[in-house]
């Protein structure tokens, strides 16, 4: 990971810092997939967001926000891969919430040809209600935003102007920056490859039920 960049590195934290974690699941795994980490894909979450804390500071939650694919469209076994994965993620300690994507038609300017694809629709509406409505309630000091996307820098910079004492650290996923939430946030870092190397599942992950849920090959 790389060195957190802050605007008053003065600031002290108070005693035991409550940190959240705000995981934009499909920007995380685009901008895994785009780095070659395809295969480190099988990300224990809690374990990463753990990874992230600094000194002084206790992880209180951990949320993630994602859409399922469609089968059949623009798919590459990727239903089956994040079924599999949002399985094992339920056995852990994480919130997940989910968006939805729309299936839409795409025409090739050129030779009018119509590919079948789909648009992921309403995560950074949910980050940005999850971020605003937890500032509120007190539910953190500290919060950490998993995610690339510009669109994310309107609510960080809400809380940052209405919560002097809370700070909220965009935390970019491989190959993802936004010069936007820099600008927005109180400070900024990159994940590092090794903070996802070391983050991994066990290969076979045991539900509740006693089910097993065996890591995707393609992310073998």
């Amino acid at each position: 990971m790389s060195t957190l960049i802050t605007r008053d590195s003065s600031r002290q934290n108070p005693p035991a810092w409550r940190v959240a974690v705000y995981i934009d699941g499909l920007n995380l795994y685009y901008g895994l997939r785009e780095a070659g980490l395809q295969r480190h894909c099988w990300l224990d979450l809690w374990r990463l967001s753990e990874s992230l804390l600094r000194d002084g500071q206790r992880l209180v939650a951990v949320r993630c926000f994602t859409a399922r694919f469609l089968p059949g469209i623009d798919d590459g076994g990727k239903y089956e891969s994040q079924d599999a994965y949002l399985q094992a993620l339920e056995t852990l300690p994480v919130q997940i919430q989910y968006g939805y994507h729309q299936p839409k038609r795409l025409t090739c300017p050129r030779c009018g040809a119509v590919r079948e694809t789909f648009e992921e629709k309403m995560t950074d509406v949910n980050i940005a209600a999850a971020l605003l409505g937890d500032a509120y309630g007190n539910a953190y000091d500290r919060a950490i935003l998993v995610s690339g996307d510009n669109d994310l820098a309107g609510p960080v910079s809400i809380i940052r102007q209405q919560f002097a004492r809370k700070e909220v650290i965009a935390a970019f996923p491989p190959c993802r920056r936004s010069s936007r939430l820099i600008a927005a946030a109180s400070g900024y870092f990159s994940i590092g490859r090794s903070k996802v190397r070391d983050s991994q599942l066990p290969a076979q992950v045991v539900k509740s039920d006693g089910h097993t849920i065996a890591r995707p090959p393609q992310w073998s």
